[in-house]
């Protein structure tokens, strides 16, 4: 009986395991899309991303700017490309990961946690809103400003990062899944031998 139902689990376990994969290409795609806008961002205008780097005023006041810029810029952009195709999955998740704690601790770590500034927690946030609103409807075409979306105050909290980089640390943890070149590859390696 504890044989048959082990069966029973192994086969179930393997029916799902098409959940996994999915699973795991689905977290591959949505980071590669979230780092792509960031890192062509910095590649078109590299100077200011080196200025805002360095910039101690009205930047981050990071040391070696010109240098930490070209590193932030490259990683996002070849861990785009990385895990689009699901290639060093694992490997590239690691600077990946550094790159979104460098973004918590200098960026967002001072913002809470929403990204989005809820007018709910904050009756600042209700009051500041109600002001934009009432110059955008009075100096401004407010319906078409607000026909795509409401406006909104961007708190740039902590969440998204923080999302980032439990996303990243998963593919860490289980690589890139079965639907990916690498495991094509390895599925090729193994079988010549």
């Amino acid at each position: 009986m504890k044989c048959k139902m082990l069966s029973v689990c192994n086969t179930i376990d393997e029916k799902l395991s098409i959940g996994r994969d999915l699973s795991l290409l689905g977290l591959r795609l949505l980071l590669a899309y979230a780092f792509y806008g960031p890192a062509m961002e910095k590649w078109n205008n590299m100077e200011a991303t080196i200025a805002w780097f360095g910039n101690p005023d009205w930047g981050l006041g990071l040391p070696f700017p010109e240098l930490n810029a070209y590193m932030a810029a490259s990683v996002e952009i070849v861990g785009v490309v990385l895990l689009v195709l699901g290639i060093g999955t694992r490997l590239i998740s690691i600077p990946m990961i550094f790159v979104m704690l460098m973004a918590y601790f200098t960026v967002h770590i001072d913002h809470g946690w929403l990204a989005i500034a809820s007018s709910a927690a904050d009756p600042g946030v209700a009051e500041r809103l109600g002001m934009a609103k009432e110059i955008l409807q009075e100096h401004g075409n407010y319906s078409w400003l607000t026909e795509k979306g409401s406006f909104v105050i961007l708190q740039n909290g902590a969440e998204f990062v923080v999302t980032y980089i439990i996303m990243l640390l998963s593919l860490l943890s289980f690589g890139p899944g079965r639907i990916s070149v690498e495991n094509i590859l390895r599925r090729a390696t193994f079988s010549k031998e």
